[in-house]
């Protein structure tokens, strides 16, 4: 009889950490993902479609030094304030146009170009790092500072990422948090 209740309580752990990890649940903060339609591990279809016309309010030009810029990507109560996805496929925060300072490189691909593969089909697992350096099935990539603020709950160990190809930022990436909903846009450093 012990033993038929010791397997009901390690079953019922189980299911509570498996309904926690479906709703969103976690130790990382308000923006764990899955809640409102963002992140949960739904991964969208296609990248961004290219910008075009203007800069949104949020995307203004680089202010004077030491001046902190406030952009605001929390479009709906209870999305993250950082670039992401909703559930529908619609990217916020890629609209700042191709002439986007904070994305421009003297040396586009530098590196060469990532040949891993793209898009739904390929999730990758990071395996560590952090944002200035993290990789994942032997290929190196490092987020672009305009974006660090963006990927602070990111487990640089564990979390699952799909790449896309930037239509806007040459020489770019957009790497997208599975667990999160949230992405930042990635350089890549080569494989090894």
């Amino acid at each position: 009889m012990k033993r038929i209740v010791g397997i009901l309580v390690i079953l019922l752990l189980f299911s509570a950490a498996a309904l926690s990890q479906q709703k969103g649940g976690g130790e990382h903060g308000g923006n764990s993902g899955g809640g409102h339609g963002v992140g949960g591990g739904n991964i969208p279809k296609h990248g961004p479609p290219p910008s075009r016309g203007a800069a949104p309010s949020h995307a203004a030009p680089r202010p004077a030094p030491g001046v902190q810029e406030n952009r605001n990507f929390a479009d709906k109560n209870g999305h993250p304030n950082a670039p992401h996805v909703h559930s529908n496929g619609k990217w916020i925060g890629h609209d700042t146009g191709r002439d986007d300072v904070h994305y421009h490189l003297d040396h586009p691909w530098e590196h060469g170009h990532f040949s891993g593969g793209f898009g739904r089909g390929h999730v990758w697992r990071l395996a560590g790092g952090g944002p200035e350096r993290f990789w994942f099935g032997g290929y190196y990539f490092g987020v672009a500072p305009y974006d660090v603020a963006f990927c602070n709950e990111w487990l640089w160990d564990s979390d699952q990422i799909v790449l896309y190809e930037d239509p806007d930022h040459e020489g770019w990436y957009l790497a997208y948090n599975a667990r999160l909903g949230t992405y930042v846009h990635v350089q890549y450093f080569g494989n090894s």
